[in-house]
């Protein structure tokens, strides 16, 4: 047990809930209690609208585009200063191992404050000369400003990344937002409410609130008419729900939900760079990565190959707590998540699929017997149609099937309802980008994954997601363009 506790952050100051109603925050690793969260009730969730509203209309409004982005540029150095503490609390959450944590998770998460506040300085917008009747002519130019207040609903498996990815562009274009983190994990949220204040940030601009979804923070936040837009990451049965309750006022919503990835490795790869690539793409963060590959397609003259190499990299995986520097594999989020993957462990042997590697729980020492931990699974024999090839598992797991021509690969690639990522493994360049212009998917890698330029369009088609985050094309959501007309 802990005394520590992790509060609601609302015009500046942490606050608990309005209801004194709090929940567990667990250690994925041993199930034990790291902290008692604060749950934020309709009451908190408008103290938190309100104080952004106000924060809008007041100092954050009046300052100048140079000032947000020194202020955020401050905020990027805080988290970088206290790098320890949102590391060990961000491996405390997720489990992850502190590799994988140091080297993403927390550079990332502070780069995105930077990314933003120094591209938002130098995006220009259109301007036109037109004539008139009278002949003097008129000009028409473009103003961006900001949407308003932004609900902010994040995801647990990158916690800090992926909040500051919507906040950073948020607070860079004027906004002011209302961050509710997963309930999983809420601490590096809270963290940077800290950090927040010693960079300068006004009260209001930067709110946390804490809880669960339907009747709780989700959902206040969600339906609070105060709220300007809703931005969102998660799977894709709750974006479906915030959308119908941003359909309240016709507000506009940004989402990444969720995706079954598929990975192509045609005979022409280069062996070694495929089954590292897709060792990545299936296994990092113990598989709880939207972007990841849970199902692969392997050129039938290399399939034996790939499946027994791909085996022993999955098989040379150390699972490991995130202390330890040799881990680099973890455990999953929760309890709940390690049963619902678990279930699909055991769907996959009963509906016959051959099981290369994994299958189960592993068996741990000690305190971690009662942790969330899965071991990393390959299958092989299933049809396109099986629930394993047509559900989002997020866990640390993949099918392989053979393939023989490069139409019906493709074909059997976009036989999904989602579009989030894809992957091509080939060396023939023609090959890599004629297959590449037909994948159905709102990126897609050829001979790597998870390369990102952070300016580049990052989201999905179809039920993996509505709009793009990064670079420019994020300012779509962010801001509201105005066209100002000017008679000569």
């Amino acid at each position: 047990m802990t005394d520590r506790r992790i509060l609601n952050f609302i015009n500046g100051a942490f606050v608990p809930g309005a209801s004194d109603r709090w929940f567990d925050d667990r250690d994925p690793c041993d199930n034990s209690l790291i902290a008692r969260v604060a749950e934020a009730d309709a009451a908190d969730v408008d103290a938190a609208v309100t104080a952004a509203r106000a924060a809008l209309n007041g100092p954050w409004g009046r300052m100048s585009m140079a000032e947000r982005a020194d202020i955020l540029h401050r905020v990027a150095d805080g988290i970088n200063a206290r790098f320890e503490e949102f590391l060990a609390a961000e491996c405390r959450d997720t489990g992850k191992p502190r590799s994988l944590a140091s080297h993403i998770d927390i550079p990332r998460g502070a780069a995105n404050f930077k990314i933003f506040a120094d591209l938002v300085k130098n995006v220009p917008t259109e301007s036109f000369s037109m004539p008139t009747p009278d002949g003097t002519g008129a000009v028409n130019y473009g103003v961006r400003r900001p949407r308003g207040v932004i609900g902010v609903i994040c995801p647990w498996n990158l916690p800090l990344l992926l909040m500051t990815w919507k906040v950073g562009p948020a607070l860079a274009c004027g906004n002011t937002v209302v961050v509710k983190p997963s309930e999983e994990t809420p601490a590096t949220a809270a963290l940077l409410g800290e950090v927040m204040n010693a960079a300068g940030v006004p009260p209001g601009v930067y709110n946390v609130v804490n809880g669960f979804g339907p009747g709780s923070a989700g959902e206040f936040l969600t339906t609070h008419k105060g709220v300007n837009g809703i931005t969102f990451t998660g799977e894709t049965r709750t974006g479906t729900a915030i959308m119908k309750a941003a359909a309240e006022g016709t507000r506009p919503v940004s989402f990444e939900l969720g995706g079954k990835n598929p990975g192509i490795i045609f005979a022409d790869a280069d062996m070694d760079k495929a089954i590292e690539g897709t060792l990545r793409s299936v296994f990092a963060n113990c598989g709880q990565v939207c972007l990841g590959t849970e199902r692969v397609f392997v050129e039938r003259p290399i399939f034996d190959e790939f499946v027994a190499r791909l085996k022993d990299g999955a098989e040379a995986l150390r699972i490991g707590v995130p202390s330890d520097a040799q881990a680099n594999f973890g455990p999953l989020i929760s309890k709940e998540h390690q049963a619902k993957v678990h279930s699909y462990y055991q769907k996959a042997r009963d509906l016959g699929a051959t099981v290369v590697t994994g299958g189960g729980i592993p068996a741990m020492p000690g305190a971690l017997a009662d942790g969330c931990w899965i071991e990393p699974t390959i299958w092989t024999g299933l049809s396109d149609d099986s629930p394993i090839m047509r559900e989002e598992i997020f866990g640390p797991c993949c099918h392989i099937s053979p393939f023989d021509t490069e139409e019906e690969v493709i074909e059997r690639a976009n036989d999904t309802e989602y579009g989030l990522a894809a992957a091509i493994w080939t060396e023939n360049a023609s090959r890599a980008h004629r297959v590449a212009a037909r994948m159905e998917a709102g990126i897609v890698w050829v001979n790597s994954w998870f390369l990102r330029d952070l300016r580049t369009a990052f989201g999905g088609s179809k039920s993996s997601g509505i709009g793009r985050e990064g670079g420019v094309h994020g300012l779509e959501f962010y801001t509201e363009l105005t066209n100002i007309c000017v008679k000569l």
